[in-house]
C-alpha cells in the first residue's frame, strides 16, 4: 500500500450546465407556481388572524 492512495479522491470536475433557453412549457409552469406560492401565501395570512383550531390541550380523566 502506497501513503499516497489512501483518503478519498476528488470527483472529476463537471461541466458548467449551459443556461438553457425556457420554452413556452416552462415560462406557463413557472408562472403557475408562482400564482399558487401567492394563494398559499394568503391563506397563511387569513389563517394568522384566527386563534388556534383544536383547543383544550391535554385532557385529564376524572379517576383518581
Amino acid at each position: 500500500m502506497s501513503g499516497r492512495e489512501g483518503g478519498k479522491k476528488k470527483p472529476l470536475k463537471q461541466p458548467k450546465k449551459q443556461a438553457k433557453e425556457m420554452d413556452e412549457e416552462d415560462k406557463a409552469f413557472k408562472q403557475k407556481q408562482k400564482e399558487e406560492q401567492k394563494k398559499l401565501e394568503e391563506l397563511k395570512a387569513k389563517a394568522e388572524g384566527k386563534g388556534p383550531l383544536a383547543t383544550g390541550g391535554i385532557k385529564k380523566s376524572g379517576k383518581k
